[in-house]
């Protein structure tokens, strides 16, 4: 069934109400109306079988049918903090980050970022950068949209990382010297609800000063495998680890 997040103010466990383009794509993409139903769900994560009673040019609005107890977010909150890659690389791993359950996405410029972050550019890449998420998010059956943060400077994102349970960096490094422990140990020590902060440099990798100061502050160099991944490939093994460790395993 098709899903549409909204703001809070707009669904509650009476009523609901859509607004913007979201209303295009119900009335003449879906072509819903007066009768047909659909599952809404706001910022809190509350989330509800509605029925269209109303439409509109501008809004679609009716009742909530059920409120639904669906649980479908990662029992951990994972921000990948990914170093700045060319092209269109970054929506590659936005959207499907998303849909492997990642909580937030932040780009950072390393040593080795070839594309840098145009601040006058900033707001219309976050917007597009949101949109992906959002549309990401509706078709995988999250519940939560994830946050696309504004780049920082990888000093910017040694500060950051003070506020996270658990600090991983992917080190292509290891994976060449054979080390197999480190990301299995780290995720049989977290815990749900933890909040991980998993660091993946560009094309080209981290440098290895760089590894040495996430380090100091606490960072754990784990191999993704044998093999070297791709920058847009990284995030998702992660991802997909996390996922087979905290929800097939249990």
């Amino acid at each position: 069934m098709q899903r549409y997040f909204v703001a809070n103010n707009q669904l509650n466990d009476l009523n609901f109400s859509i607004s913007g383009e979201d209303v295009k794509h119900i009335t003449k993409v879906m072509r819903m109306d007066q009768g047909d139903q659909l599952i809404c769900i706001n910022e809190d994560g509350l989330v509800a079988l509605c029925e269209i009673v109303t439409t509109s040019n501008h809004a679609v609005s009716g009742t909530v049918v059920k409120v639904l107890t669906e649980q479908t977010e990662l029992p951990v909150k994972v921000t990948v903090a990914q170093g700045l890659p060319k092209g269109d690389k970054l929506e590659l791993i936005v959207q499907k980050g998303t849909e492997l359950g990642a909580h937030a996405f932040l780009p950072f410029g390393a040593h080795r970022s070839i594309v840098k972050w145009d601040d006058k550019k900033a707001e219309k890449k976050l917007e597009r950068l949101g949109k992906i998420a959002k549309e990401a998010a509706e078709q995988s059956y999250r519940n939560v949209i994830p946050k696309v943060l504004n780049s920082l400077s990888f000093k910017q994102l040694v500060k950051e990382s003070v506020h996270y349970d658990i600090k991983i960096v992917a080190f292509e490094e290891q994976a060449k010297q054979g080390e197999k422990t480190n990301l299995v140990t780290t995720l049989q020590k977290t815990k749900a609800g933890d909040s991980i902060l998993v660091v993946i440099g560009p094309e080209g990798g981290l440098t290895g000063e760089e590894v040495t100061e996430l380090e100091k502050v606490g960072f754990i160099p784990c191999s993704f495998g044998p093999r070297i991944l791709r920058t847009e490939t990284a995030a998702m093994y992660f991802l997909s680890a996390v996922s087979y460790h905290f929800e097939m395993l249990r």
